[in-house]
């Protein structure tokens, strides 16, 4: 008698990188089981620096970086004790090389520090995972989760763009476009290392997370279920959380 043919589980369908796109929104679950099995990320990256570029040149011709870089110094204390000791020529000449160099800097962080940062936190989440659970992700499979749990980002850009064009330009702060977290309500006299704890607790971050962790667990899901995943990355964002509020404090 010939032995009954266990059914194998049936692969997730295969999306294309635009319907990830959508998916990662709307159905995440399988969206994320179809990456774990075909890895990729490139879309989601270049879609998040497109509206990176395309967000510094408009708030660059509407509210322009001379006033954003003055409110920046004056939230600085050692700085603005140097500036205190400088004469009006001086610190308009560093004013004037800070707006040149600021949008610079803007533009290279829309191209090259979006993938940068990609790759550490994908570089860090896969080591966590796989020493802490055991989880068996590959790089490739960590970045393509790590990206894609960044669509909600690019809601949060199209947002960011509509404000810039309805909004006051005396009134807008580039670093909080969006009021999705408390540090946007925060006065121009708040701590630093104030503005940087609160602005931690993002509603888009926070959805991110959440996408993270139907990510890995989907990526291995006998080992990592959603509960230690999500577990997982909220200690990873906890420890960075606390080192960015103490560099911040440190240094401001």
């Amino acid at each position: 008698m010939a032995s009954p043919v266990t059914p194998s589980p049936e692969a997730a369908p295969s999306v294309s990188s635009i319907g990830r796109i959508f998916g990662a929104i709307f159905s995440p679950k399988p969206t994320f089981e179809s990456i774990a099995q075909r890895p990729t990320w490139i879309l989601p990256l270049v879609l998040i620096s497109i509206l990176s570029v395309v967000t510094i040149f408009i708030f660059s011709q509407r509210v322009g970086w001379r006033s954003f870089m003055i409110r920046q110094d004056q939230q600085n204390s050692r700085l603005q004790k140097q500036m205190d000791q400088m004469t009006p020529e001086q610190r308009d000449k560093m004013l004037d090389q800070q707006t040149k160099i600021a949008p610079i800097f803007g533009y290279v962080f829309g191209v090259l520090g979006i993938f940068i940062v990609a790759v550490i936190i994908a570089t860090v989440l896969m080591v966590a995972f796989n020493m802490m659970i055991g989880g068996g992700i590959g790089f490739t499979t960590s970045l393509g989760i790590v990206t894609h749990s960044w669509v909600p980002g690019i809601i949060g850009g199209l947002l960011g763009i509509l404000v810039l064009f309805l909004k006051d330009p005396s009134t807008i702060d580039l670093q909080h476009l969006v009021a999705a977290n408390a540090g946007a309500f925060l006065s121009d006299d708040a701590p630093k290392w104030q503005e940087a704890l609160l602005s931690s607790f993002d509603l888009f971050t926070f959805w991110s997370m959440i996408l993270m962790g139907i990510g890995y667990s989907a990526a291995n899901p006998k080992k990592i279920s959603f509960g230690k995943a999500l577990g997982t990355i909220v200690v990873v964002w906890a420890v960075y959380v606390v080192c960015k509020v103490g560099l911040t404090a440190a240094f401001s």
